[in-house]
């Protein structure tokens, strides 16, 4: 299972039903994916911190445990064409999630978020907590 950015960050932030469902994830066998777009998220967020070394630490102890899925050409292809149609059908996202959507598909993946506007992509597989 790919986890989004915003299921890492709660996860960090020791919120309970994330805590859970990792611990499901875990008890079940599931794979814990991250992918390279999330890693750019977390440390563009890590810059903006008040807090950056003890943010910094939070970071790479959660990733130290997850297998890191890149933006490989199958991937960039299938991310930029979900970008597109999004763009066109006037339904954008952030490219970062597209991006993320493009791995998912690519790997035949589904994603785990509590982020909504992965629902205006067509065919992808996501899981809320």
């Amino acid at each position: 299972m790919i986890f989004d950015t915003s299921f890492v960050i709660d996860v960090m932030a020791g919120e309970t039903k994330a805590v859970e469902k990792l611990k499901e994830v875990i008890k079940n066998g599931e794979p814990e994916i991250v992918t390279a777009p999330t890693i750019f998220e977390l440390f563009s967020g890590l810059a903006q911190s008040s807090k950056p070394e003890l943010e910094r630490k939070k970071i790479l102890s959660a990733l130290s445990r997850m297998t890191v899925w890149h933006l490989e050409a199958e991937a960039a292809e299938r991310g930029g064409e979900v970008d597109g149609l999004l763009i066109k059908s006037g339904n954008q996202i952030d490219p970062i999630d597209s991006m993320i959507a493009g791995i998912a598909f690519s790997k035949g993946e589904k994603i785990l978020t509590r982020d909504k506007h992965f629902s205006k992509v067509a065919g992808l597989k996501t899981e809320s907590w």
